[in-house]
């Protein structure tokens, strides 16, 4: 059964991309049969072999610990505020980002990512048959994130073609960034983050091919990333710390408002027709959740999840899915897992679309016009990485 469910998933993936495909003709069927294949020996690798599983488990165990050496930042500043036995979640899972991202400031700071995130594009362009600008991004922003990954190919943006600039932003939504890992580990099991992180990344381009479908010629294939001007160590390190504290600041103020909206509307709806707004999106989003391999009996509960994915965010969706996951198969867990982990929401087109336009105003007033389908392009992308993940659960 989970080769007919994945059958489906992709099927359902492809009808939607092709009804809105921008030149049908020309989809790329190769590239999408490769990248599918990849994904395939991804997935069964990490989660079926000893390899693959020792692999996910040693990166969640390094992103646990990353999370623990900040604690003593964090209980050095505030210990005594938090009453004991209680653990909020700006603790355990935001401020620890502002260590993280002093980490990443620091790998940056040395060229060790640069490095690595430049080759592995390349030899990923060399897998997908993409451009080695679009596999760069693919790869880097799993690493910067956005809006932060804009700035490396600051140059080039204004030069892009709109197909080009529409790979390279429904990639940065369908990737997350490096430093947000550590906190979807406190809400989800490592093994799921990890996984979705690497099936994104072919995900976001398979979509392009539907979508998007293009061919760059060898002289427009060019990585060309910005260099930013190096800054002494301390400096860079207290800059980090700021970045971080924002990235907290942002994130925590986004869940206050977004939760407290979505209860308003719960509220509304429940006084209105007796059936909460989220319950009612779980019954929109559950022939989605059954055709990628959810159980029929929880796939109302899924779909709210994914649900409330897309209309606030996925911190949000990851919360309430904490609240009722224990009471679902391992198969649903894993599938909504993986499905959570991409920044494929309405908040997110705002920020690309605002990041481009402050590098180029041309380009972001096409990103604006084009929103509804970069998230629809987000959404079909973290859809793939579901579907695939149900294959071998």
């Amino acid at each position: 059964m989970n080769v007919v469910f994945m059958i489906t998933g992709l099927l359902f993936v492809f009808a939607v991309g092709y009804l809105f495909s921008n030149d049908r003709k020309h989809i790329k069927y190769k590239r999408i049969g490769i990248m599918l294949g990849v994904q395939f020996i991804l997935v069964f690798t990490l989660m079926n072999t000893s390899a693959g599983l020792t692999i996910v488990t040693n990166i969640g165990k390094f992103f646990e610990q990353l999370m623990s050496i900040a604690d003593a930042g964090i209980d050095f500043v505030l210990g005594g505020i938090v009453n004991e036995g209680e653990e909020p979640f700006i603790f355990s899972a935001l401020l620890p980002l502002v260590f993280i991202s002093v980490l990443i400031g620091i790998f940056n700071h040395f060229k060790i990512l640069p490095v690595i995130i430049k080759y592995t594009g390349i030899i990923l362009s060399k897998i997908t048959g993409m451009g080695k600008l679009e596999s760069y991004f693919a790869v880097s922003t799993a690493v910067l994130g956005q809006p932060e990954v804009f700035l490396t190919v600051m140059k080039q943006i204004p030069l892009l073609s709109q197909k080009r600039l529409y790979t390279i932003c429904t990639s940065a939504m369908s990737a997350v960034s490096m430093a947000m890992v550590g906190a979807y580990m406190t809400m989800l099991e490592p093994k799921y983050v990890v996984t979705a992180v690497a099936l994104n990344i072919f995900s976001a381009l398979i979509i392009a091919n539907i979508i998007n479908p293009y061919d760059v010629s060898d002289e427009e294939d060019l990585i060309q990333t910005d260099e930013q001007k190096r800054v002494p160590f301390f400096q860079m390190v207290s800059q980090s710390v700021m970045d971080g504290l924002k990235l907290v600041v942002t994130v925590a103020a986004m869940l206050l408002g977004f939760i407290s909206l979505m209860e308003l509307i719960n509220v509304i709806f429940l006084g209105m027709f007796d059936i909460s707004f989220q319950t009612l999106m779980g019954y929109v989003f559950a022939p989605v959740a059954f055709i990628m391999g959810v159980p029929w009996s929880e796939v109302v509960d899924a779909g709210s999840i994914m649900a409330t994915k897309l209309v606030t965010n996925e911190f949000v969706a990851m919360l309430n899915f904490e609240k009722i996951s224990e009471g679902l198969s391992q198969k649903t867990t894993a599938i909504v897992s993986v499905y959570l982990v991409s920044f494929a929401n309405f908040g997110t087109v705002g920020i690309v679309a605002g990041s481009i336009r402050s590098i180029s105003e041309k380009q972001g007033n096409y990103i604006s016009k084009v929103a509804l389908k970069l998230l629809l392009g987000a959404t079909l992308a973290s859809v793939i990485s579901g579907t695939i993940m149900g294959l071998v659960i």
